[in-house]
């Protein structure tokens, strides 16, 4: 018998107390959770919490565990409304999550005020409010002050928002300054989490061009990673680390591994029922399509990947494929549909405060519709602004946000964008002056005498 069964038959035990097995129920749905088996953990607590949107039955729990029974609600709350595309399910967790930290503040129970405060940074990370999740992971690892598989899991996530926020390197640091922590310990689940999170920065910084070597470390982090999630027996996990691999070998033109990759990571997910999962699967493979320009393939693909996302709350992953289908309807002449497409990515990425993901989109449309519209649309686009001044709003943002990832250097910020130094300088020098701000200083060389 496994210590689950075990743990399952001691909850028919009429002889247990209400909190006594409330609290039983907890463990045996966080098992569940931690292998991403978030249905079974919902019948695990079925007792005192029955589907998402009902309050659990807190009635003749003590505190502490009525904080508990309200945290694993307000995970599973999440994690389901996250794959299920569930309205409204992420705000519902924040309200469930928030009320067990308030219980555990009371208490002062510092670990489990820990735990909550990464749990709900997660929701908040899932909603694009990454300031919030940011803050929230801090407060967490200043009371996790020795190691344990709470601070790691907190650590990783504190590296999955600084990326989301547009700070890789500091994303990738966090990571490589806690590699002991993650060598110590026991958990396949949160070792491979730490491999795929280190394995997507060393493929961001790579993509970059600053880093060439990167490629081979980050195609050794997704197969370590692999391996871990198959021993944890974490499904869900192991396909979005295959949907990685897919959308790293397009990358590097490898278009049948990344078929390969990505028909796996569909096959779980679809098993797995988790129409969210798919959607990103879906998307990635319209990025594959479209290289091999099979553009109607990409477009239906891209497609049925936005609808997908329209369905959640969930707006980044959504202006995400947007972008993509945005693509794909440039290439089919559909103008229009696109330009709609890119404007609403950016307008989503905004609203979610992710800057990088919005000047993404907005370089996407420049490069995919440039003077295309100017036909189509008789020198005017769908907003009504000149195709001359939707190109220099499109290079605006893009020349700023290569300033800011170089940290002002002219050089860099060129490389990144494919022109010569004296191009982006005279640039800078007589359209865009307002963009001077973001360079570091120039040198004046001493004249020789």
């Amino acid at each position: 018998m496994t210590l689950r069964s075990s743990r399952l038959r001691d909850l028919e035990n009429p002889s247990r107390s209400v909190n006594d097995r409330a609290e039983l129920c907890c463990e045996v749905a966080r098992g569940f959770e931690n292998k991403g088996d978030y249905e079974h953990a919902l019948k695990a607590l079925s007792s005192f919490w029955r589907r998402i949107g009902e309050r659990p039955k807190l009635e003749g729990l003590e505190a502490s565990t009525a904080g508990e029974v309200l945290l694993r609600a307000g995970v599973l709350t999440s994690a389901i409304g996250s794959k299920n595309q569930i309205a409204d399910a992420q705000e519902r967790a924040k309200d469930l999550i928030s009320e067990s930290l308030t219980i555990f503040q009371s208490t002062n129970y510092r670990k489990k005020i820990a735990e909550a405060q990464t749990e709900l940074a997660l929701v908040y990370w899932r909603t694009g409010e990454y300031d919030n999740a940011a803050d929230l992971l801090k407060l967490a690892l200043a009371l996790l002050t020795t190691d344990s598989e709470l601070k790691a899991k907190a650590v990783v996530r504190v590296a999955i928002v600084e990326h989301s926020a547009g700070r890789t390197e500091k994303a990738l640091r966090t990571l490589t300054g806690h590699a002991p922590l993650f060598e110590k310990l026991h958990s396949h689940n949160l070792k491979g989490s730490y491999h795929v999170t280190l394995g997507n920065r060393l493929e961001n910084l790579w993509e970059s061009g600053s880093h060439p070597d990167y490629l081979d470390r980050a195609l050794i982090e997704y197969a370590a990673a692999s391996y871990h999630f198959e021993k944890a027996e974490h499904r869900c996990y192991l396909a979005n680390t295959e949907n990685n691999l897919g959308f790293l070998y397009f990358k590097i033109h490898r278009f049948e591994d990344a078929h390969e990759h990505l028909d796996h990571a569909r096959r779980v997910l679809v098993s797995l029922k988790d129409v969210s999962g798919v959607a990103q699967v879906d998307e990635t493979r319209a990025c594959v399509l479209l290289k091999q320009g099979r553009i109607n393939d990409a477009e239906r693909v891209a497609r049925a990947a936005v609808r997908a996302h329209e369905k959640s709350d969930r707006g980044a992953l959504l202006a995400e494929a947007l972008i993509t289908h945005g693509r794909a309807l440039a290439r089919l002449r559909n103008y229009g549909a696109s330009l709609s497409a890119f404007r609403r990515s950016v307008e989503l990425s905004e609203e979610a405060g992710s800057l990088n993901l919005a000047a993404d989109a907005a370089l996407a449309a420049f490069q995919e519709l440039s003077d295309h519209l100017a036909i189509s649309e008789g020198r005017k686009l769908v907003s009504g602004r000149r195709i001359g001044d939707e190109k220099r709003s499109f290079e605006h943002e893009e020349i700023k946000r290569a300033l800011e990832n170089a940290k002002g250097s002219v050089t860099a910020a060129a490389r990144s964008l494919g022109m010569s130094w004296q191009s982006l300088s005279y640039m800078l020098e007589t359209r865009y002056k307002d963009l001077l701000k973001y360079r570091t200083p120039v040198r004046r060389r001493p004249r020789k005498r």
